[in-house]
């Protein structure tokens, strides 16, 4: 599973080959620099750690800033593992560029993760997708939107745990599968993929092969 962290640059369309125009999301992942490298016989599994995206001194723990000088790198904000199954061979402080991970003929596909635009405190209708009570009979003119009968009367007497209420919304981890792979731009370390991906622009996301 190599990958690669970036941010989400922002959205907009390219034309297809067949004239129509596609909606695609700009990533720019990358460059990330080597911090880690585990093997299996000092950790029991193989990875590679990698780091993106510059942070100052005074905002470092001393604990992260000696591990960032290992490295041979300045701190950074976003560190992640990846199982160590990359094209080539990484060593301590080495540069990993989009090139070097997404640059092969024979990708298509990447799958991306990231954290959801936080929707706050929402009702039922948009959190779940409940239709309302509707209609305006028997005193509901002001019902619409209420999620309506939640339960039996006598027995249980009370609404089953996991009942799908309101609540807050958004603010999780999501993981978008299956996004093609409409260009790669290696000079600027961007990556163009079809549809949307989880976050905000300038949120940290995480493109998996």
């Amino acid at each position: 599973m190599p990958g690669l962290i970036g941010k989400k640059v922002g959205m907009t369309s390219v034309f297809g080959a067949d004239g129509k125009n596609i909606t695609c999301t700009v990533i720019e992942a990358g460059p990330c620099v080597v911090t880690q490298v585990r093997t299996e016989e000092k950790d029991g599994y193989a990875a590679v750690q990698l780091a993106y995206d510059e942070k100052k001194e005074k905002h470092t723990s001393g604990g992260l800033s000696g591990h960032f000088k290992k490295a041979n790198t300045t701190p950074k904000r976003k560190v992640v593992e990846f199982k160590n199954d990359f094209l080539k061979e990484f060593q301590l402080g080495d540069t990993v560029t989009v090139a070097d991970v997404f640059g092969h003929d024979t990708l298509e596909w990447v799958d991306v993760v990231g954290i959801s635009k936080g929707k706050g405190f929402q009702g039922v209708v948009k959190r779940h997708g409940f239709s309302g009570v509707g209609g305006q009979t028997h005193g509901q003119h002001n019902r619409l939107r209420a999620p309506g009968s939640m339960g039996a009367s006598s027995w249980p007497s009370r609404v089953f745990k996991g009942k799908r209420l309101a609540g807050r919304m958004g603010g999780d981890q999501v993981k978008i599968q299956n996004l093609r792979v409409l260009k790669i731009i290696p000079e600027n370390n961007l990556l163009i993929v079809k549809g949307s991906v989880p976050g905000a622009k300038g949120s940290y996301v995480i493109v998996e092969e």
